[in-house]
């Protein structure tokens, strides 16, 4: 079992990547290097289902990528000239081999396997409900939902069992499926979690960010449009698009942290993006300094974008250790305090005696930001500020994103002249949200109709709540329905 060391990042985790390919003789190599370079979206699991014209073939491990798939004798066993592959990171509990995904079913119409990226709001209800009716659940990810509700669907094709599946599911989903006859990506209606389009030579992919299209030498087609539904087959590619249309409330927060930086991500860089918002924070934020320093390695783009619009220079004042890992010996207690620096190290040559500007993402319960301080102050700082860009996270995620509950959030308990005092810092400064937007090339954010998912800041939820308002926490809808 995997578990993670006592000093990790103090961030928002995403939970899966998803790579689906069709129509290659090399699509389980081509799958496995895809979700390598999605490995960022989860470091817990990962899954390759193939169809290789009688059978579906698969592979599901935990661990990292590297380690399931650097195998030649479990690659010779994935074969077929289509894939869907998962990478995923649990929220609560234990990472257990029966919740890896791709899940695969043996329907009575045939075999499908699907892979799912964020969480549904109403599965701990509708699983309830199938498990009254007398369905058998074989894992505790909300993904199985969606399977039984693809089961019990009264419609003759599969395409419409899956629509009519997901007509009566709520919260936030993308998914790739793998049938005998075709590959099958969706998004839901909101496009809150991403899925982009790619070609490789003749062969449609289906991935969650264009940085797995780049390793594959593939070629970025297009993003799947919220509510869409792509089948890929063959006879070529086919788009439906089934659900209302509504307005795109894509999650922000792939643009400040999730999303690899050199992916494109609906229609934005995610590294310009970064920099523009550091940019806009040091408009908005100034404070005199002698460096700029990103905490990293989620950091860095937004501390040159703050650096170039204050012209105070940037260093890296903090060298991350990439080696750790995600499974580390348990210190003892007498050590513990040195925890942090596992991780991280201060660069003393471009610290020691000047006055630091250090650049984050997020904070979240303020652990690690508070070691990190007092990291760089033991390392001879003259004074220590901090520059967030993103807003204050105050408020639980309920749509495939690891976050504590609300209680636990830093920000929702205090001001920011609190936090500042708590994380020991000279001063302290967050991105608003319209500076957020401005960053994001919208001119502020209309509250009657935003153009993002920003929940996190905002409270602003897209969709109903269900199991949230039948009394559920966070962490009990979690380990109840693990997300994906």
């Amino acid at each position: 079992m995997l578990t993670t060391h006592p000093y990790d990042d103090d961030h928002l985790r995403e939970e899966c990547g998803l790579f689906g390919i069709y129509g290659h003789p090399d699509s389980a190599a081509l799958t496995a290097l895809g979700l390598h370079a999605l490995q960022h979206r989860g470091q817990e699991a990962a899954g390759i289902v193939t169809f290789d014209g009688e059978q579906f073939p698969s592979h599901r491990a935990l661990g990292l990528v590297g380690d399931i798939f650097g195998s030649e004798e479990v690659m010779r066993r994935l074969k077929g000239d289509s894939a869907v592959g998962h990478v995923r990171y649990s929220t609560t509990g234990d990472t257990i081999v029966r919740n890896i995904q791709p899940l695969f079913i043996d329907f009575a119409f045939g075999g499908l396997a699907l892979a799912h990226n964020g969480n549904l709001t109403n599965a701990v209800s509708i699983r309830r409900d199938l498990v009254q009716r007398g369905a058998i659940f074989q894992s505790t990810t909300d993904t199985e939902v969606i399977c039984h509700l693809i089961a019990t669907s009264g419609r003759d094709k599969l395409v419409d069992r899956i629509v009519d599946a997901l007509r009566q599911i709520e919260g936030a989903y993308s998914l790739v499926a793998l049938s005998r006859k075709k590959l099958i990506g969706l998004r839901d209606p909101l496009g809150v979690r991403p899925l982009v389009l790619g070609r490789l030579d003749d062969s449609y992919i289906l991935t969650s960010e264009s940085c797995a299209l780049d390793i594959i030498g593939a070629r970025f087609v297009r993003d799947i449009e919220p509510g869409e539904v792509v089948i890929i087959d063959e006879t070529g590619l086919q788009s439906l698009k089934p659900f209302p249309v509504q307005r795109k409330r894509f999650c922000i927060f792939e643009h400040i942290y999730f999303a690899r930086p050199d992916s494109v991500v609906e229609g934005h860089s995610v590294y310009e993006a970064r920099k523009r918002i550091g940019a806009e924070l040091a408009k908005e934020s100034p404070v005199p300094a002698d460096v700029i320093v990103p905490v990293p390695d989620s950091g860095v783009p937004a501390a040159l974008g703050y650096a170039s619009e204050s012209g105070i220079p940037f260093e890296y004042g903090i060298i991350r250790n990439h080696y750790v890992g995600r499974t580390f010996i348990e210190p003892e207690d007498r050590i513990r305090h040195l925890g942090v620096r596992l991780k991280h190290n201060a660069n003393r040559a471009h610290i020691a005696g000047r006055r630091v500007v250090l650049v984050d993402d997020s904070i979240v319960r303020g652990t690690t930001s508070k070691k990190i301080v007092e990291m760089v102050r033991a390392a001879g700082a003259r004074e220590v500020h901090m520059r967030i860009s993103s807003p204050p996270t105050m408020h639980s995620c309920f749509y495939g994103i690891d976050t504590p509950e609300r209680d636990k959030l830093l920000a929702a308990r205090h001001s920011v002249e609190e936090m500042a005092k708590i994380i020991g810092v000279d001063s302290l400064a967050y991105i608003s949200i319209d500076g957020l937007y401005r960053a994001m090339k919208e001119p502020k954010r209309d509250p009657a109709n935003p153009a993002f998912c920003d929940a996190c800041f905002t409270g602003d939820y897209p969709t109903r709540l269900t199991d949230k308002e039948d009394g559920g926490s966070v962490q009990q809808l979690s380990l109840l329905a693990e997300i994906a």
